[in-house]
């Protein structure tokens, strides 16, 4: 396996055990619990900001549990660099 197919293997196991009683899709007093009992205020300034990616339903915000996680900077994506045998000049 290389690198890449080992990180990927490892995020899919971390996303599997970390927040695992919450949905996939989560609401605002869900997140708040989440990211360590912030406040509801401190919540909406992060969503209206877009720090952490959302969408809404009429009036509500969903988030999706992947983007929390990104937030906190516990995913990273990789992507394989072009390979070149020869050497630029």
């Amino acid at each position: 396996m290389n690198q890449s197919t080992l990180s990927h293997i490892n995020q899919q196991v971390m996303y599997d055990l970390l927040f695992q009683h919450y949905p996939d899709v989560v609401n605002i007093p869900e997140m708040c619990e989440m990211l360590g009992g912030i406040s509801s205020k401190t919540a909406y300034k992060l969503l209206q900001e877009n720090k952490i990616s959302h969408f809404k339903i009429g009036r509500n915000y969903k988030i999706p549990k992947i983007n929390i996680l990104l937030y906190l900077n516990l995913f990273t994506f990789t992507f394989e660099r072009p390979h070149f045998d020869a050497l630029p000049h």
